[in-house]
Formats: structure tokens, sequence, C-alpha cells
């Protein structure tokens, strides 16, 4: 079979990232998180105070400084995933946290921000061979991917698997505020001027509300099937 870019898209937790990551693993692909790659930046951001007393980016302050911002993937092979380094630093833990993700969809809605993530990713995917999760891969990034999936579930049972995840790691959760952060993130993802969330006209939709992992990754190892051969 010939090697294939994938493009996985979709709404936020829905679980992208972990399909992506076991797709890649099943595929023998490199696996590439972008949104740990915008929560690094928000991470950034949140340290070195670029954002104002109401919660706004101070969008010259980051510019000038995204030449500093360096994001990297590791494989764990003890998790047996990659894990996300800021400037040289594990970061995988802290930009899971409630409080980057409330600050994400501002820093990923900015123009220049989103102008350098698109570049290194790009770089990333050039050999083929790769599997790629985010909002706008499929329409922005790779729009030529051989296999585009647009993955969608409900708003409550997004927050309550994100609830599951973060009372698992021992992380304070709260669903209510969860599931007030998946809304506002769906709302702001899909009204951003810069590569809005939408799925590509030759994306295949995955709606995974009641769908199981193992049905999941059986649905996607068929598509690849197809779509590689």
């Amino acid at each position: 079979m010939k090697k294939i870019t994938i493009a996985i898209d979709g709404h936020s937790s829905c679980g992208k990232s972990t399909m992506a990551k076991d797709l890649a693993k099943e595929l023998g692909y490199i696996y590439v998180d972008t949104g740990a790659m915008y929560r690094a930046v928000t991470l950034y951001a949140m340290r070195h105070n670029l954002f104002d007393a109401s919660g706004e980016v101070m969008t010259d302050e980051l510019k000038a400084e995204m030449p500093d911002i360096h994001i990297s993937f590791k494989f764990n092979a003890e998790a047996c995933r990659p894990d996300t380094y800021l400037n040289g630093e594990l970061v995988e833990k802290v930009i899971r946290s409630i409080e980057v993700s409330n600050h994400v969809s501002k820093i990923a809605a900015i123009p220049f921000v989103r102008e350098a993530m698109v570049d290194q990713q790009r770089e990333m995917g050039k050999e083929k061979g790769i599997v790629m999760d985010g909002r706008d891969i499929g329409t922005t990034v790779f729009p030529d991917a051989e296999l585009k999936v647009f993955v969608t579930a409900s708003a409550e049972v997004r927050a309550q698997r994100r609830f599951d995840e973060l009372k698992a790691k021992g992380m304070p959760a709260d669903y209510d505020e969860i599931l007030k952060n998946v809304q506002e993130r769906d709302y702001i993802d899909s009204h951003r001027e810069v590569s809005p969330l939408r799925k590509a006209d030759d994306a295949l939709l995955l709606d995974n509300s009641n769908m199981t992992i193992p049905e999941q990754k059986q649905w996607l190892l068929d598509q690849f099937t197809v779509h590689s051969s």
C-alpha cells in the first residue's frame, strides 16, 4: 500500500487525538497533535503575561515573541504516545488543564499564530505516512490529503468525556464548567475569521457519540484500506 496523508478534523473533545494516535500506531505512521501545538502557544502566552486584565490576547507582544516559541514532539515509549515539548520543556500534562482550555480558542484564532503553526505542520507532513488531527487539517493544512475525516459528537457527550479524562488524571473538573467551555469553543472555532472550523467537501463524516473506541478504530482502518489501495 502507498503511504498517504490522513487528516482528522472535528470539534473539540471528540476523541480526535486518541483516535489519530491509535491509528498512527496501528499503521506505523507519524502522529502530530496540532491541538497540542496551539495549547503550547497558549501556555507560553499565559506564562509570559500576554493576556490583559479582561482576558484578551496582547497580540503585538505575542507576535514579537512568536520566533521564540518552538514546539516539538517526542515519542513516550512508556505511555506509547508522543509528548509535547515547549522550548525543550515537557508540557504534555499542563497544556491539558482547564485553564489552558479556557484560553486556547482565542490564541488559535489569531492569524499569525495559525500561519506559524501551519508552516510547522506542513513541514512535518512532507514525506507522507502521517496522521494529523485538529480543526483545519483537511481544509487548510493538507487540502490534498488522500483521507479526510470530520469527527463530531454532541456537546454533552464531549463534556462528559473531558470530565472523565480529567478525573482519571487526578485533575480538578467541573462538568458544567467543561460543558460551557465546549460550547464556547465550538462557537469561536466555527466563527473565527481565519480557517473557521468546517467539514471539507470531500471529508467523511464520523459521529462517534454512541461509538466505542474499537468501533471507531475499525471504521478508520476500513477507510484507510479503501483510500490507500
